[in-house]
């Protein structure tokens, strides 16, 4: 055995043996938490130099097609002043999406709907933006184009 088999084997061994999850629900949430955090990051990029910074916080979300009915995921808050921004994960399935995220302006005791963003198992090409008019426009791209259009709510 060359040394750099040994190598490779003990480096083999001493990795994590990959997480396999009991059903097609637990993968399905992993990765949509996952997805959640790779856009909290992305986000906190986009924000450099803003002066904005990006929030978290845990909520449970019920989704009757999943086993036990509720899990927990993170949400994204941004905030300027005394307005704020969430993007608020809604449900894990439906309408042909594995998770979708709705984006609500909190301003002036009013919410109004910004959006949705969805993801679909598998496919880590990013989100898809649909807005509020979704049924005359196209889904888009989620892009930092598509961001700063949706937070330019956050200014009066």
């Amino acid at each position: 055995m060359t040394v750099k088999s040994q190598f490779l084997k003990k480096l083999r061994a001493r990795q994590p043996a990959p997480v396999s999850f009991t059903s097609k629900n637990q993968a399905d949430i992993a990765e949509f938490r996952l997805r959640m955090t790779q856009l909290q990051e992305q986000i906190g990029v986009w924000l450099v130099d803003t002066g904005l910074k990006v929030e978290t916080l845990s909520i449970s979300v019920t989704d009757l097609l999943v086993e036990g009915g509720v899990f927990d995921i993170s949400a994204i808050v941004l905030r300027h002043d005394d307005r704020i921004v969430k993007f608020m994960p809604l449900f894990l399935y439906g309408q042909g999406v594995t998770g979708c995220v709705e984006v609500t302006l909190h301003a002036a005791g009013g919410i109004t709907f910004l959006g949705r963003l969805c993801m679909r198992s598998g496919n880590s090409g990013g989100w898809s933006f649909m807005s509020p008019d979704a049924l005359s426009l196209p889904v888009q791209h989620f892009d930092e184009s598509t961001f700063f259009n949706l937070i330019l709510a956050l200014l009066p």
